[in-house]
């Protein structure tokens, strides 16, 4: 199994799948097949604990070169609370495609690590495509999210406790188990992107591009989160036609929030017939 360098100096594993003559796709997940009490929390709240597993093998029999790496569980184990911003998250991505030694891809990332493929592709010449999925690549929540991970990272130096039973859906009832260090580092990536132009970005994008969620992606928080919110369908619906106009398919998928619109069999659909009509 290669590995990547990154720009700490940590290392992180790369698996390759496929070798077909489909364009290559880069996927930040965890190809790994989750089962016991650990899957069922996650699908308790709505989401696919095998999503990456699912997704990654089904492309790469589908005929596609698939380079995967957990990156978000990689942030866990190793945390780069004062370095991880837009440019280094965007050099790291590139490490794993030259791992895997793939020059150009396609890439597929959902939630942050959407936005962490916008970053990529403003800096790089080598993506064939850009999937984006439960982040809108016009109206970002960036100030919210930098709110949201500040709070984060208080709770990590103060954490509060449990409100009751865990329950799915409730926030403010889940054990707050983040240590500083990993919490912070989000916040360095927010606070990386406060003078981000959007608007001046994706003007500069040619690739094939899409971008999705669910129509009922809004994230509330309680009070214990400042009563945050996270908006991420309306910026889809309300600029659905610049973005359109700017050369972006967009999908909203109809009934799905936040956890329900990554799961694998909601996205393999959709984001392979976009790869076949990218080709």
């Amino acid at each position: 199994m290669p590995t990547a360098r990154l720009h700490d100096g940590s290392s992180i594993d790369v698996t390759v799948l496929g070798d077909g003559d489909h364009p290559a796709v880069l996927l930040p997940v965890s190809t790994r097949v989750l089962e016991g009490p650990a899957a069922d929390e996650i699908r308790a709240w709505g989401g696919d604990p095998n999503a990456g597993h699912t997704l990654a093998t089904a492309l790469a029999a589908g005929g596609h070169r698939v380079i995967a790496a957990d990156l978000e569980a990689h942030l866990t184990d190793h945390p780069q609370p004062h370095t991880l911003n837009a440019t280094t998250l965007a050099a790291d991505l590139l490490a794993v495609a030259d791992a895997a030694g793939q020059e150009r891809f396609a890439y597929y990332g959902y939630s942050w690590l959407a936005l962490a493929g916008l970053q990529l592709a403003i800096r790089t010449d080598r993506l064939t495509g850009l999937a984006m999925g439960g982040y809108p690549p016009l109206g970002g929540p960036y100030g919210a999210m930098l709110a949201v991970t500040r709070v984060a990272h208080r709770m990590a130096l103060d954490p509060p406790a449990p409100k009751g039973e865990p329950t799915p859906g409730d926030w403010e009832s889940v054990p707050f188990t983040r240590t500083p260090d990993q919490t912070q580092q989000y916040v360095t990536l927010y606070e990386s992107l406060r003078d981000f132009d959007e608007r001046a970005a994706l003007a500069r994008l040619r690739v094939p591009r899409l971008a999705f969620a669910g129509d009922k992606d809004t994230i509330a928080y309680g009070p214990q989160w400042d009563d945050l919110a996270v908006d991420m369908a309306g910026p889809l619906r309300t600029h659905r036609a610049e973005l359109e106009s700017l050369g972006w398919t967009v999908e909203l998928l109809p009934g799905a929030d936040h956890m329900t619109a990554m799961q694998a069999d909601r996205v393999l659909p959709l984001l392979g017939s976009w790869l076949r009509a990218s080709r």
